[in-house]
């Protein structure tokens, strides 16, 4: 049985708290995301604030909310694993996150039909123009789409969902304080304000270190967005695409993955057949994505 029922019945969770708590285990030398999974799988039931000392865990949480502050952040929300409202699909990942950040309407994420748009950011000409037909296919039959707000793919699977009139969920790779890349500044408040941001970057973590270094948050990202997502879609990615991140993980974690057929018949690249060998799903006309998720079949026009 999961201790967390027992747990929760006898002690209040103070989100700031848990906020802080979480932000100082990343501070900690060679933290990562697989050694903090392995520290709370070796401590199951444990909230952050159990594992680390509550002065620490308050000076830590008071640095982030003063820096929040300072970028204009006065409200954001938090979503921690143990706290009735945190998603349990995101423990289908293989080292799952204790802690989201988000801003905006948290309601998205629970919202049906949530499909991961996603591909290069060096998107070709044929490449953009087939994310915007297929987003606004999709946002026509009530799916909202995921992405991570990267050029190319991303930016235009956001921007399409927007001017298509749908909903839209951008998880990001920086602190939802942070913008990346810079001319994305307008769309990524326009999410937070009017759809969802997510992020589980740990602002002290990132603050600390080097771009070089915080890129590898990016990866991670992929893998909490397929975890969110039910579908993901891959529109075009090169041998070497960060977006196969994702592909993997959606497998991993038991979710569908669809390849755009473009993709098979780029002979540069090897990659799509090796995860159709996996169960990967091709898409030659929208009906290959609606009849997975027993919608009624529909040209792809």
């Amino acid at each position: 049985m999961s201790p967390w029922p027992e747990l929760l019945a006898n002690k209040p969770v103070d989100t700031r708290i848990e906020m802080g708590a979480y932000e100082y285990l990343w501070q900690q030398p060679k933290s990562s995301t697989k050694r903090l999974a392995e520290l709370f799988q070796a401590n199951p039931g444990s909230l952050p604030s159990d594992l680390v000392d509550s002065d620490s865990a308050q000076r830590a949480a008071d640095e982030v909310v003063q820096y929040f502050s300072k970028r204009g952040i006065e409200r954001f929300g938090l979503r921690i694993n143990g706290t009735h409202d945190y998603p349990a699909r995101l423990r289908d990942a293989v080292e799952p996150i204790e802690l989201l950040y988000f801003l905006g309407s948290w309601e998205l994420a629970e919202a049906p039909r949530r499909v991961a748009v996603v591909g290069t950011r060096k998107v070709s000409d044929e490449g953009a123009a087939r994310t915007r037909k297929l987003v606004r296919a999709l946002v026509e039959r009530d799916f909202t789409i995921v992405s991570g707000l990267a050029q190319g793919v991303d930016t235009i699977a956001h921007q399409t969902a927007i001017e298509a009139g749908g909903r839209t969920i951008a998880v990001i790779g920086t602190p939802i304080s942070e913008v990346y890349p810079k001319e994305n500044a307008m769309l990524q408040r326009r999410i937070a304000s009017e759809f969802l941001l997510v992020s589980q970057v740990p602002l002290l973590r990132y603050k600390s270190q080097g771009a070089h270094v915080n890129r590898f948050f990016f990866p991670e990202r992929n893998k909490t967005m397929s975890a969110l997502s039910e579908a993901t879609i891959i529109i075009e990615a090169g041998e070497t695409s960060g977006t196969l991140t994702q592909a993997r993980a959606a497998l991993d974690q038991g979710r569908k993955l669809f390849i755009l057929e473009s993709n098979f018949q780029n002979p540069s690249i090897t990659w799509p057949a090796k995860f159709e060998q996996r169960g990967a799903i091709r898409v030659r006309e929208i009906d290959d994505i609606l009849r997975e998720f027993k919608s009624t079949p529909q040209e792809f026009a």
